[in-house]
């Protein structure tokens, strides 16, 4: 039986994070961006524990300090800002906190609704990139953005542990994770905290669809926190892919509709064409995406990473994704192949043209 309980005057401290994500374009050139920024590079997250494993990022992201975002109620939120390969720029905003319960959940409620922090970060990255376009390649017109709220506690009276912590203040860190003033059901808390996963006695982390709840030192929360932002990230990108993929198809099905008769299928040579191209930049990117990071036998954190995604909604779009391929594939060939019955028709056309004038000069040559 748990014997480490809270007190009703629990003092955290810790701090708050703002991760706003962009789409910006479909490959940033980290290393023309270094000479550009002479920014850092984050390579590997700090280790949990004391084993010789990590997760290891592909091609590491360049980092640099961003401005400090002041808001109308006086906060002060230190920024920075990561730029990834595969075209994703995070901005990140951070606020120490010290404070009761009651005091985190307002916080949290306040930002995660009432804040709008998606424009202020679109406004320092646009700024920043103003100054990076030759280290974009294929810039979007329109930037895509995912927001995620990180509510990271280091300390707290009486250092609980993770069983207690749920035990005695699931109610506020259910409400915290969502967003919520409102004490929610049980089953509504139920269902927020069967996200929980803990690697020690003495950490917690409670994965929400738009926010998490850590409860670890500053060191073994920084793996979760990056493993966080990269889930964010590929969010992102595969909802990119899908909005790439419902246009395409949808000018295929356009195309489709104007017939397939034998002028019409010469048409659809060019769509096909197309549409294969995109089909194999979806393709390349997806692997480039889900290659940016490695887990080197750290079963832990590939299982933080697995349960982050899933309630980001990653599984849910890769799938939409995965499904309008093979639509797209599908569809390819079947261009291909009215396209291919429309030239061999052609070419029969041709020759039978071709003997029918050879004929018709044959006996006008030799008349009977």
């Amino acid at each position: 039986m748990e014997t480490t309980p809270t007190t009703h005057n629990d003092q955290l401290c810790g701090s708050v994070l703002v991760l706003i994500q962009f789409d910006v374009c479909e490959e940033i050139r980290l290393d023309r961006l270094r000479e550009i920024f002479s920014a850092q590079t984050v390579q590997k997250p700090p280790l949990k524990h004391a084993l010789p494993n990590y997760v290891r990022y592909q091609r590491p992201p360049v980092i640099e300090t961003a401005e400090t975002l002041v808001l109308e109620t006086g906060e002060r939120l230190h920024g920075q800002m990561k730029y990834y390969d595969y075209g994703v720029v995070s901005v990140i905003f951070e606020l120490p906190f010290v404070g009761d319960w009651q005091k985190l959940v307002q916080l949290s409620s306040r930002w995660v609704w009432d804040v709008d922090f998606s424009a202020h970060a679109r406004r320092i990255a646009q700024k920043r990139l103003e100054q990076a376009t030759a280290a974009l390649v294929k810039p979007y017109k329109e930037w895509l953005d995912e927001d995620y709220f990180i509510f990271h506690v280091r300390e707290l009276s009486e250092s609980p542990t993770a069983t207690a912590l749920v035990q005695h203040r699931g109610k506020e860190i259910s409400q915290i994770v969502r967003g919520d003033l409102t004490e929610l059901s049980e089953s509504e808390r139920q269902e927020v905290l069967q996200s929980g996963i803990s690697y020690s006695v003495k950490d917690l982390a409670v994965i929400g669809w738009n926010a998490a709840f850590l409860y670890d030192t500053p060191v073994g929360a920084e793996t979760a926190i990056q493993l966080l932002e990269y889930a964010n990230s590929q969010l992102l990108e595969f909802r990119h892919y899908d909005d790439l993929l419902t246009n395409e198809l949808d000018g295929v099905y356009n195309s489709l509709e104007e017939g397939t008769g034998i002028f019409a299928r010469w048409r659809l040579a060019r769509s096909a064409t197309k549409l294969n191209t995109v089909l194999l930049e979806v393709t390349e990117l997806t692997e480039h995406a889900d290659n940016a990071i490695k887990f080197l036998s750290d079963m832990f954190s590939a299982r933080l990473y697995k349960l982050a995604a899933s309630k980001v909604g990653v599984p849910d779009y890769k799938n939409l994704v995965t499904n309008k391929v093979q639509t797209a594939r599908e569809l390819y060939h079947f261009m291909v192949d009215q396209f291919n019955q429309s030239r061999a028709f052609f070419l029969e056309l041709t020759v039978v043209i071709i003997l029918v004038i050879e004929l018709f000069y044959l006996f006008r040559g030799h008349p009977m």
